[in-house]
């Protein structure tokens, strides 16, 4: 079995198996919260946070959740080295806080 096809599908099984429990938690905005928050300014978009993480790989997951502080961007990041990292943004300025 080539070993992209067993990566491809242990991540995939991965993400659908933790898939539940960050869907679940009520710290997290839905996506009209998400909507309103950024069209409020309370949050940047999306496309910021990504910037700010874009060096450490590719992003496969990402949600606009209540922080300690406020608002936070908490971004699941596939490395080129298949290590998978959770990443938090400040959904104010679009820094990264801490991970990776």
């Amino acid at each position: 079995m080539p070993i992209g096809f067993w990566f491809a599908s242990t991540l995939t099984v991965a993400m659908l198996a933790a898939e539940p429990a960050e869907a679940q938690d009520p710290r997290c905005l839905n996506k009209e919260q998400q909507r309103a928050a950024i069209a409020s300014g309370k949050a940047v978009r999306l496309g910021i946070a990504l910037k700010a993480v874009k060096r450490r790989g590719e992003v496969v997951s990402a949600r606009l959740c209540e922080g300690s502080k406020g608002l936070v961007y908490m971004l699941t990041v596939l490395a080129r080295d298949g290590k998978v990292t959770r990443v938090t943004v400040d959904a104010t300025s679009g820094s990264v806080l801490s991970g990776g």
